[in-house]
């Protein structure tokens, strides 16, 4: 028999990488990470009114709504088996104040919205922020004293908050204001409150990023926002304090763990999942949607593609599921393979 080993043959040693991509069967066979509809968490922005279905020019394809429209969206998304939703209030500018003492009222927006989508779609998770930014005039995530977001006053009302969250059917508090000892105490207060089955998302490594403008679009605290967030946010460029802070959070009971922006901090996920072991999302946040939603309309990419990219990226770094604005658009197409 004629001998037809190749150069590439005794290169490589007979080793091959193309073998197992040679056809779309093999592929498949051999694919390490999929993006499934369990891994997806939609982010919602809720309104006061009825009947209002309002775009946000920042983010297109995506809505502010009022109650009754995010119920129907709930049941929507319950339909294609999206797990979990992650709501998030825009109210009246005149009910924000220094202390965010809107979050504090028993039947505020996000709580009327908790109990109303629990009662229309019950098998759909309810995932709640304690973060004081849609209540403050000043669009700081907690309160502010004499130029100083102060830590142990917010830690204390977004305890108090979150139990009002559970009290309305709130499955997990997902605290994103970035205090010291704020997973710890509201992981004390549920439990005195009788709410030790409601979970605890910790956003364990929020960073001080410049991806989240057309969300403080989406609230209204872009323009009320004074000075920034670096004080309690973490610097971009500080992976291993970011590990840390979440160790402090997994120390302090979190259920979860949660990178914020997503995909700028992929090497985070990865080490967070690693060093804890602890179920681990990441958010892609209002940047990051926008900047895939911008280049698809342009024509300067195919947005389809880039966005399932983007998400089985965070997969392959780990992550158990993303929060996305893409969630809906996704389980449709993920729901007609």
């Amino acid at each position: 028999m004629q001998d037809r080993t190749h150069l590439v043959d005794d290169i490589t040693g007979h080793r091959r990488m193309r073998r197992n991509r040679k056809a779309d069967w093999t592929r498949r066979l051999v694919q390490e990470n999929r993006l499934t509809v369990d891994d997806l968490i939609w982010p919602i922005f809720i309104v006061p009114g009825s009947g209002i279905v309002d775009p946000i020019a920042a983010m297109p394809g995506v809505n502010r709504m009022s109650i009754d429209k995010a119920v129907e969206a709930a049941r929507e998304a319950a339909g294609l088996g999206i797990p979990a939703l992650a709501t998030f209030p825009n109210i009246e500018l005149e009910l924000r104040d220094e202390t965010g003492s809107n979050s504090l009222e028993a039947n505020n927006l996000i709580n009327q919205a908790t109990a109303a989508i629990k009662k229309a779609a019950p098998n759909i998770g309810v995932i709640t922020d304690v973060a004081l930014d849609p209540f403050t005039s000043h669009g700081h995530d907690g309160i502010l004293r004499d130029g100083e977001i102060v830590n142990d006053e917010t830690v204390d009302q977004v305890a108090r908050a979150a139990v009002m969250q559970a009290d309305a059917g709130a499955d997990i508090i997902a605290p994103s204001e970035m205090m010291d000892g704020r997973i710890g105490a509201i992981r004390m207060a549920l439990d005195a409150a009788g709410h030790q089955n409601v979970g605890i998302m910790s956003y364990a490594t929020k960073f001080a990023s410049a991806f989240y403008g057309p969300y403080r679009e989406a609230i209204s605290t872009g323009g009320l926002l004074k000075g920034d967030k670096k004080t309690y946010y973490i610097d971009p460029a500080n992976g291993t304090e970011a590990i840390r802070d979440a160790a402090l959070d997994v120390e302090e009971g979190a259920d979860m763990l949660m990178v914020k922006p997503g995909l700028p901090y992929l090497d985070i996920c990865w080490r967070m999942k690693e060093a804890f072991g602890l179920p681990t999302f990441a958010y892609q946040v209002s940047g990051e949607y926008s900047q895939i939603k911008a280049a698809a309309m342009n024509g300067w990419i195919d947005g389809e593609r880039a966005m399932l990219e983007t998400l089985l990226s965070f997969k392959r770094a780990g992550c158990d599921g993303i929060l996305t604005y893409f969630a809906v658009e996704v389980a449709k197409i993920l729901g007609k393979r």
